[in-house]
């Protein structure tokens, strides 16, 4: 029996930075970051916006848009790396938002919980999903990937910077797309991008400090080596599709097999650059076990992606799956199906039942999985709701200020008011009770 994604839907903010408005501040070159990262637009969170609303918010959409009983869901697990508490998980707010706007516990007997991987955490959500349904083929489960990509002012990393959703419901006979138990696996310990508890810089020298003076704070922004970073993403990748090629026992040249690959994107262009190296790997015939020790070099990879034959792969199998991450940024664990959904918009006429698309996911740490997945018959029927284009127009531009006055968490009132969304109402302070508690309301 085949297993998959029935549906799926998304939400990002409502708001964006124009990275030219950001490049002008910053004094870097914007047509650099366009036309050498694809970089056009910058989503970020309004004031009432975090993980948990917009987890919510696109689980809200699954259920309504697809009229799902949502009785009949047995899991709701949620891939993050932007987690709200160390403790409590993130998918337990989202769960509760959506359960108290339908009402009479419909989720009473649904598991719920948190996977985190760092960008790769919500395809290990679905790899359980998948593994959960074809040992329970009655059974169904949702799958959400909900990031905020936040990075320190005037750091390397700040113009990659962006948030969303994405959710999908993974039960037998699927309407969008099938997958088989097939996984490449690609793993090693790197401190490439990480998230450490960081001691509070007040008086952080003094020698007469408690124990509970000397705090330990979680920050949203990273500790990260950007150039390190990529070079991990791409040897694990190379790892993991050529371990994906020896358990599928694959000879030919994997890629053009796939109508499409989707990568996980830090930046909107960063699929097609670093799949040059697999490229010139399969072209040149290079054995799996010797993949190791036949990586390229800058130049010659540069080379590679200036050819026709590369240039065509591109045209045709990457370049509508990253134009939705040119005008949103980096959604971390949600950017690898938000090019699935950018795949599937902007492709649809092109796209047949049957075709595979590649997908080649990573996160720091560091781990990558490559895997694939083919539409089943009717899928386009799955796509009309997405409305891309509609979705990314209708978005509030912001001025570089408000976007630091954001940042640095100095606004206490939305840019854009929350309508037919839920909110962050309040988040409790030391004279409140709960210390931390956060409440959240939905705005119709």
């Amino acid at each position: 029996m085949n297993t998959g994604i029935s549906h799926i839907t998304y939400d990002i903010p409502k708001i964006y930075l124009n990275i030219e408005d950001f490049s002008k501040e910053r004094q870097i070159n914007a047509e650099k970051l366009k036309k050498g990262l694809g970089i056009h637009k910058m989503a970020f969170l309004d004031q009432h916006e975090d993980t948990a609303t917009l987890a919510a918010n696109a689980l809200l959409k699954l259920f309504r848009q697809n009229n799902i009983d949502p009785k009949s869901i047995n899991r709701i697990y949620l891939g993050t790396e932007s987690a709200l508490d160390s403790s409590k998980p993130t998918s337990t707010y989202a769960v509760e938002m959506v359960e108290n706007f339908l009402g009479d516990r419909v989720f009473k007997h649904t598991d719920v919980t948190d996977m985190t991987f760092a960008c790769i955490g919500a395809v290990d959500v679905l790899q359980n999903a998948l593994d959960y349904v074809k040992s329970n083929p009655n059974d169904k489960a949702v799958v959400i990937a909900s990031d905020f990509a936040k990075y320190d002012l005037n750091s390397p990393g700040e113009y990659t910077q962006g948030a969303g959703a994405v959710a999908m419901l993974v039960e037998s006979n699927p309407k969008l797309m099938s997958f088989d138990s097939t996984f490449g696996v690609g793993y090693k310990s790197e401190h490439d991008f990480f998230k450490p508890r960081r001691h509070h810089p007040i008086n952080q020298n003094s020698q007469h400090l408690t124990t509970d003076q000397i705090l330990q704070v979680y920050r949203e922004e990273p500790v990260f080596d950007g150039q390190f970073s990529n070079q991990c993403y791409q040897d694990r990748i190379c790892e993991a599709y050529f371990h994906f090629k020896n358990l599928k026992n694959i000879q030919s040249k994997l890629h053009e097999a796939w109508s499409g690959l989707i990568f996980h994107l830090p930046y909107a262009f960063h699929g097609k650059r670093i799949f040059s190296e697999i490229f010139r790997l399969e072209k040149d015939n290079v054995a799996s076990e010797d993949v190791t020790s036949n990586l390229y070099d800058f130049n010659e990879l540069k080379t590679v992606s200036k050819t026709e034959e590369y240039q065509n792969l591109v045209s045709e199998k990457i370049r509508n799956a990253q134009r939705a991450s040119s005008h949103i940024g980096n959604m971390y664990s949600a950017s690898i199906f938000m090019s699935l959904i950018s795949e599937l918009w902007y492709k649809q006429s092109r796209l047949m039942s049957g075709d595979k698309l590649g997908f080649i996911a990573y996160g720091s740490g560091s781990k990558a999985k490559v895997f694939e997945g083919q539409l089943v018959k009717g899928f386009s029927k799955q796509l009309a709701h997405l409305n891309l284009d509609e979705v990314l127009k209708n978005r509030t531009p912001i001025s570089f200020k408000t976007y630091e006055d954001l940042h640095r968490k100095m606004r206490t009132q939305s840019v854009v008011r929350p309508q037919n969304e839920f909110f962050l109402d309040k988040i409790n302070t030391e004279t409140d009770g709960l210390v931390g508690q956060r409440y959240y309301k939905y705005a119709k």
